[in-house]
This record gives C-alpha cells, structure tokens and sequence, in this order.
C-alpha cells in the first residue's frame, strides 16, 4: 500500500474543507489508514484555507512534512503557487485556472503573477503541473460552489480507486437535493483528464 499525501489550498468558501472530507472518506473506502489537518485563514471566505490529507498503511501524523506532498490540489492559482516547499520531483500540481485577487491587489499595491510565473514556481522542483478549468466546469452545471466536486474527479483519475467508491463517499458527505449535481460534478472532472 503506497503513502500518499496531499494538500488543497483554495479561498475561505471554494468548498475546500468539503473536498478534504471527500478525499478523506475515499481514502478510508479504498483501505488507507487516514489523517488530515485544517488551516484556516482569518476570515471565513475570503482567507486562505488550507488541508492536508494523509493517506497510509499507518499514518502517524496528520500534517504533511516539507518536501514530501505528492499532491497539490490548488483551488485558486495564486492559493496553488504558495506551496513550492512541499513538493518533491515525482509531486503533481493540479490547479483550476481561476483567479481570486487579494486585497493587495484590488488596492493596486501588487499585482497578480501570471500563469506563467505560477507554473515556474512549482515546476522548480521537477513537479508535474495539470491545469483544469474547474470553476468553468461547475458554472457549467450551475453552481461555481461545485469547484472541489470537479477538482476531485481530476484527481481520482490520477490516484486510483473504482469511481463508485468515490461516488459512494460523496453521496454521504453532501445534502441529499445535491447528490446529483455532485455526481455530475465529479464525473466532469475525470471526463476532463482523459481528454
């Protein structure tokens, strides 16, 4: 059974303590020893949120050390490029190509990085980046909110496991009126990486 260890970082109202929970439960369904961690930012939305997810045959703590995360889930690209000392050469970046200015920003005392910058940061290591238009995916479906539904279904692509086990875990985690958008939502995000 192989370790695995992830962390999302995203934007206080992305979803992405609710994506954590998901990962969390389908790493528990697939047979992983599981722990996980929340940081979250000074305000509810708006900060920066981050979670680490531990996937083991024994998992003894629940953060995940630097150096050793294999992958970054960015919610928003700029939350994604803040993480370059976790990642080791076999890490893979997934990050939705969307953009949340922090107030610096909005007051014109900084400006946004672009992708390119991004990219370089967190390719420095030998990682390999992914893009996916995750938030475009979910206003698709109607619900911006779904952006770590999609995220997910990239990401189960890349780590494993049969979808109705992840299928399953999001039917427990999310209001019945909601599964089946959730569902949709998941489905897209694989669908995206097998393009």
């Amino acid at each position: 059974m192989r370790k695995l260890d992830f962390l999302m970082a995203g934007v206080g109202g992305q979803g992405t303590i609710l994506a954590s929970n998901i990962l969390a439960g389908a790493g528990v369904e697939l047979g992983y020893d599981v722990k996980t961690a929340e940081v979250h930012g000074m305000a509810q939305r708006g900060g920066s949120v981050e979670s680490h997810v531990r996937w083991g045959e024994k998992v003894y703590s629940p953060l995940v050390e630097q150096g050793k995360v294999d992958y970054v889930i960015g919610f928003e690209m700029l939350e994604a490029g803040r993480w370059p000392m976790y990642l080791h050469k076999d890490s893979v970046v997934l990050i939705n190509r969307y953009r949340i200015p922090p107030p610096a920003v909005n007051l014109g005392k900084a400006t946004y990085p672009p992708d390119q910058e991004i990219e370089a940061i967190l390719s420095g290591k030998g990682s390999r980046i992914l893009w996916i238009d995750a938030t475009e995916i979910a206003k698709g479906l109607g619900n911006p909110a779904m952006v770590g539904v999609v995220l997910l279904g990239a990401l189960s692509r890349l780590v494993g496991g049969a979808e109705d086990v992840w299928q399953s875990v999001i039917e427990r985690q999310v209001p019945a009126k909601f599964v089946d958008l959730n569902i949709r939502a998941f489905q897209e995000g694989r669908s995206s990486m097998s393009a």
